[in-house]
């Protein structure tokens, strides 16, 4: 250790002794013998006693004075106590909330053109072992009689006739969620502008479904007695 640090050190405690004894007979009042020994001639003491043992100072280095000032750095009070009593909760980072995901809705339906359609009955088509039945109606079947009691004609095979004849095995244009849908598929299709449901209902070839918007097209029909509301157009 350099002589410098030494006096330095003792220099120090010197006056620490110092301060404490005058401090300690302030308190009491005076000393034994009864003489009063103030702070300053204490604090002027201590000099005197390490100026005989000690070296001149040395100046400290900038290093040093650095290392020393790190040394006596307070130290960081911890966190305060919650009003309670109990020990404070650490704090919490708060966390993105995960984004929410999105539904997906139906897909969108995509028109389709379909080849050579097989006519069922009027109101169902095949395509292979496929089948598609046109929305909004209720098809007729093809094995369906009407008329009076013997008046009756076979209007379920009229009208899957009429509408063989509308094809003419033409390719049609459907609504549809994918071209390789299976069994049974229920669309809207279309004979170029022609809908194919709406075509069966105003000419009184197929009756439509409850809450469908051709209902009021197949009432008008119905009114005008046309297709399985008639007589058999064979007679006419």
């Amino acid at each position: 250790m350099r002589p410098a640090a030494v006096f330095t050190g003792i220099t120090g405690m010197a006056a620490v002794v110092g301060l404490l004894m005058a401090g300690e007979a302030r308190l009491r009042g005076g000393t034994a013998g009864g003489e009063t020994a103030t702070a300053e001639e204490t604090a002027a003491a201590a000099p005197n006693v390490a100026s005989e043992t000690a070296e001149p100072a040395a100046t400290i280095s900038d290093e040093r004075a650095e290392i020393i000032a790190r040394s006596v750095e307070p130290a960081v009070p911890p966190p305060a106590a919650a009003p309670d009593g109990r020990a404070p909760k650490p704090a919490t980072i708060p966390q993105a909330a995960p984004a929410s995901s999105q539904t997906a809705g139906p897909a969108e339906k995509k028109a389709m053109e379909l080849s050579r359609p097989l006519v069922e009955n009027a109101g169902s088509l095949s395509f292979g072992e496929r089948r598609l039945q046109l929305a909004g109606i209720v098809p007729t079947p093809a094995d369906r009689i009407c008329g009076p009691a013997g008046r009756q004609w076979p209007c379920g095979m009229l009208a899957k006739t009429a509408l063989r004849q509308l094809l003419r095995n033409r390719s049609i244009t459907c609504d549809l969620d994918t071209a390789e849908w299976q069994r049974t598929a229920i669309a809207s299709c279309r004979l170029g502008t022609q809908d194919l449901g709406a075509w069966l209902s105003e000419n009184g070839w197929a009756e439509a479904e409850a809450g469908s918007p051709l209902a009021a097209v197949t009432e008008k029909a119905k009114q005008a007695q046309k297709g399985i509301y008639g007589g058999d157009p064979r007679r006419k």
